[in-house]
């Protein structure tokens, strides 16, 4: 069989506010994290130990995931940064220099690995990969998925022989210079030879630097195109548009939560809502302890966290709401995601809680 590595050290930029407080793989998803779905899907194809390697806001990846007992799994983990004036601050080592650490610290890399990013959803058929990587002889393997032409500057290409064998990689190249239409997925299986190439105690990333070695040193190196879901939540409107996927039921595997009490419309446990006295089109989660007041609308697809509270004649329109979040009376929130300190539209613009220009009001639920 194989273990698992999930990289789960970045710092996710491109996704604030949201990774504000939380660390990119925490992200919800129908109020789970990204990464627990991967860990579902890893148990599912019988890979039951699994290395994580972290440094910004590790401690909620520890807490959340404990020793991954609750999964059927094995959790480990491997925090990398450094001591500073007395402080001890996060300092990712590059996807590859991770993995280099964890296998110089204790040789968990001693069978093949399959290696994932740890913000991303995705329904592979791992067996079926890990047996296509065995059959070829591969020392690595990169699983892409064929995109369309116009979209190849969003993704690092891959480009190679009709055996499979990878020539070079493009990075997020133009439609006119595009070599290929099989975007790298951040999905790699390695065999344990492929960390002796790694330099020991360098920052060291795998795309830029680990993947370019092997090309040039003509090593078994592979690409599989396969055809699964692979959701990148690279930017916040990444995230709003996952999620109204997810609502309208297009990914396998992603159950909404709840009782369904009508088409569409799906509660948690004891909400305070006056069904004939508001207006609830599907597909809509309500989470527990949910109170929507009389003359308020929800329009899905549209998650509404548990302990929140919509006021009378607020309008709540294809948007989720993190728990415990508070719409003000007759506001209307459209295609948006709203904490209790924060809200951000699809497009990722930002507005904080107390901002004096700001249209819209709402706020925390518990205070």
């Amino acid at each position: 069989m194989a273990k698992g590595m999930i990289l789960a050290a970045g710092q996710g930029t491109r996704v604030r506010p949201l990774t504000r407080d939380l660390p990119k793989p925490m992200v919800p998803i129908l109020g789970k994290p990204v990464m627990e779905y991967l860990i579902e899907h890893l148990a599912r194809h019988g890979i039951t130990e699994i290395m994580v390697n972290v440094a910004w806001h590790h401690q909620k990846i520890e807490e959340y995931f404990g020793d991954g007992r609750r999964w059927g799994v094995q959790i480990g983990y491997a925090y990398e940064g450094i001591r500073d004036h007395g402080d001890i601050l996060p300092r990712p080592m590059g996807s590859a220099g991770g993995m280099r650490r964890i296998q110089d610290f204790g040789g968990f890399f001693d069978e093949t690995t399959l290696v994932l990013c740890g913000d991303a959803l995705i329904d592979l058929d791992i067996t079926a990969a890990l047996a296509e990587h065995k059959a070829k002889g591969a020392i690595a393997s990169v699983v892409a998925l064929d995109v369309p032409l116009a979209d190849v500057q969003n993704y690092g290409i891959v480009v190679a022989a009709a055996d499979g064998q990878i020539e070079s990689f493009q990075e997020k190249p133009s439609p006119a210079e595009a070599k290929s239409t099989l975007a790298s997925t951040g999905i790699y299986i390695f065999e344990p030879a492929i960390l002796g190439l790694v330099p020991p105690n360098t920052v060291y990333d795998i795309g830029s630097q680990l993947f370019p070695q092997l090309v040039a040193q003509k090593l078994p190196f592979f690409v599989q195109n396969r055809p699964f879901n692979w959701i990148d939540i690279g930017r916040v409107s990444d995230y709003w548009s996952v999620l109204q996927r997810v609502l309208r039921g297009e990914v396998a595997e992603m159950k909404i939560p709840g009782r369904q009490v009508k088409p569409g419309v799906w509660v948690g446990l004891n909400t305070s809502i006056p069904w004939d006295k508001v207006k609830i089109e599907g597909p809509v989660y309500i989470g527990s302890s949910v109170r929507i007041e009389p003359g308020a609308s929800i329009t899905g697809p549209a998650w509404i966290g548990h302990g929140s509270h919509i006021r009378t004649g607020a309008k709540v329109v294809r948007s989720i709401l993190f728990e415990y979040t508070r719409i003000a009376a007759d506001m209307r929130f459209s295609e948006m995601i709203v904490s209790p300190e924060y809200c951000v539209d699809r497009n990722g613009e930002t507005l904080y809680r107390g901002d004096d220009t700001a249209q819209l009001r709402w706020g925390d639920a518990r205070a």
